[in-house]
C-alpha cells in the first residue's frame, strides 16, 4: 500500500481511540445473553448507520434453517432474534481483489458466580489500559475493531472499490444460528474475517466440537446394602477412563505444526454430571454431558462413530453395562471442523497488512474450538480466517478483559487489509 495512505490510516485510527473506547464500553454495559441481544444489536445498527452504511435487520427463524445440514437447535428462541448486516457499497472501480465480510457475534455466556468478579460483570470499566466485563474479549471488542476499521478508512478519505459487509450475529456460542441465517439469506463475499479473539494471530483452521450426553443405568439399593445395588457412578467411572484413553489414542496419529499443543487438538471433556436421588441410596442413573473434539479433515460422523465404538467396547467388557448399555446422545452444538488453505490469497493479504501495521509477521495457528469459520468455509464456500484482539483464555472466565492497545492495533491492521483487499481509493 502507498505510504501516504498507510500514514493517513494510522492517524485516523489514533484519532478515533476515544470513540472506540466509549463504544466498547457501551457494548459491554449492555448485557446480551442468548435471547437478550436486541438492545446491543440496535446499538451496532446505529453505529453502522452513522457511518452511512445500508443496514439490514435479519431475523433468525429456525423454520427456515431446520433442514440445513449445519443447523443446530440451541434451545433458545426460534424466532425474534436479530442479526445486523451493514453494507458499505464499493465505488465499482476495478482496483482491489474483491468483496469482504467482517463477522462477529454479540451473544455472550453467563457471568457465573458474581463473587468471582472484582467488578460487576457488566461494568465496562476502563482500568490499567484494559476494558473489563463479560463480552469485552469474546468478542465485542473484536466486533468494534471491525466497525472502527471502516470508520478509520472513512476518516482518511478512502472508499473501497468492492462491497464490505459488517455482520453482527447472534447464537455463535450455541451453534451458529446467526451466521447460518446470513448464509441462507444469501449474503456473500469473496472472503470473510471472523473477528474472534486470537491475540492477533492468523487462525485459518479450527477443530470441531460435538456436544454429547451419556446416560448410564444402575440399580438402586439402600446404601447400607450397597452390594445389592449397582452404582451408576461407579460404572460411569469406567466409561470416563475409556474416554480419556480414547482422547490419547486419537491424538497419537495426529500431527500439525499449527497447533501449539497437538496432543490436545480435539479434546474430549465432561462438563456436567448428575447422578442419584438420595445420599443414602445407591445411584440408579447418571447423566453426563460433555464435548468431543473433531480433528481438521475429520467429519462429525467419524468422530461420533469413534466415541460410540469406544463406549460400546467398554460396555461389552463389563457384565452390568453389557446387559444395560449406556446411551450416547448428540444434542445442541455440533460444530464441524473448518479450514482455509494456508496458501490462500486472503491469508497472504492479511499477513501483509499485519506486517505493515505492526512491523512483524503474525503467527499462524489453528484453534481447538468451534467457531462460525466452518460455516463460511464448509457451507458458503467462502475462504475465512479467525483474526482479532484478545486472549481467548480470558473468554468465558471471571474478570474477562481486553487491552485497548491491542484493539487499536487490530483496527489498524484491519483498515490496511480492507484498503488492500477491497481496493480503497480517495473518495
Amino acid at each position: 500500500m502507498h505510504r501516504m495512505l498507510d500514514a493517513g490510516i494510522a492517524v485516523a485510527v489514533k484519532a478515533l481511540e476515544p470513540q472506540l473506547i466509549d463504544f466498547i464500553q457501551l457494548l459491554v454495559r449492555t448485557p446480551s445473553l442468548p435471547n437478550e441481544e436486541h438492545a446491543v444489536q440496535q446499538q451496532i445498527a446505529a453505529q453502522l448507520r452513522a457511518l452511512g452504511m445500508a443496514v439490514d435487520e435479519v431475523p433468525t427463524d429456525f423454520a427456515t434453517l431446520r433442514t440445513h445440514a449445519a443447523f443446530n437447535d440451541d434451545g433458545f428462541a426460534p424466532t425474534g432474534r436479530l442479526n445486523i448486516v451493514g453494507r458499505w457499497r464499493g465505488s465499482g472501480a476495478a482496483r482491489g481483489r474483491g468483496s469482504l465480510i467482517l463477522n462477529g457475534h454479540v451473544d455472550v455466556v453467563a457471568p457465573g458466580k458474581l463473587t468471582q468478579w472484582n467488578d460487576p460483570p457488566w461494568s465496562g470499566l476502563l482500568r490499567d489500559g484494559r476494558i473489563w466485563g463479560r463480552g469485552s474479549c469474546d468478542m465485542k471488542a473484536g466486533l468494534a475493531a471491525g466497525i472502527f476499521a471502516l470508520a478509520a478508512l472513512q476518516r482518511a478519505g478512502l472508499q473501497p472499490a468492492h462491497d464490505v459487509l459488517l455482520q453482527s450475529v447472534i447464537g455463535e456460542e450455541s451453534g451458529g444460528a446467526g451466521t447460518l441465517t446470513t448464509i441462507v439469506q444469501g449474503y456473500r463475499a469473496d472472503a470473510a474475517i471472523v473477528l474472534e479473539p486470537t491475540s492477533l494471530q492468523l487462525c485459518p483452521v479450527q477443530s470441531g466440537a460435538l456436544t454429547f450426553r451419556l446416560r448410564v443405568a444402575g440399580r438402586a439399593a439402600h446404601a447400607a446394602l450397597r452390594s445389592h445395588g449397582v452404582s451408576a457412578i461407579e460404572k460411569f467411572a469406567l466409561l470416563l477412563a475409556t474416554l480419556q484413553q480414547l482422547e490419547v489414542a486419537r491424538h497419537a496419529g495426529f500431527a500439525s505444526a499449527l497447533y501449539s499443543d497437538p496432543r490436545h487438538a480435539a479434546p474430549i471433556s465432561i462438563g456436567t454430571v448428575r447422578a442419584g436421588e438420595w445420599h443414602s441410596t445407591v445411584a440408579e442413573e447418571l447423566v453426563a454431558e460433555g464435548r468431543m473434539g473433531v480433528f481438521p479433515g475429520e467429519t462429525p460422523a467419524q468422530a461420533r462413530a469413534a466415541m460410540q465404538t469406544a463406549v460400546s467396547q467398554a460396555a461389552a467388557a463389563d457384565d452390568w453395562l453389557s446387559a444395560h448399555p449406556p446411551q450416547v446422545e448428540w444434542f445442541e452444538g455440533q460444530f464441524e471442523a473448518g479450514a482455509t488453505p494456508l496458501d490462500h490469497a486472503l491469508l497472504q493479504a492479511l499477513q501483509a497488512a499485519h506486517l505493515a501495521a505492526l512491523g512483524a509477521p503474525a503467527a499462524m495457528r489453528a484453534v481447538t474450538y468451534g467457531s462460525d469459520l466452518r460455516l463460511f468455509t464448509n457451507h458458503a464456500h467462502i475462504p475465512a480466517v479467525l483474526y482479532g484482539p484478545g486472549d481467548v483464555t480470558l473468554a468465558h472466565a471471571a474478570n474477562e478483559s481486553i487491552a485497548v492497545d491491542e484493539v487499536l492495533r487490530a483496527v489498524h491492521v484491519l483498515a490496511l487489509f480492507v484498503a488492500d483487499w477491497c481496493g480503497a481509493a480517495r473518495a
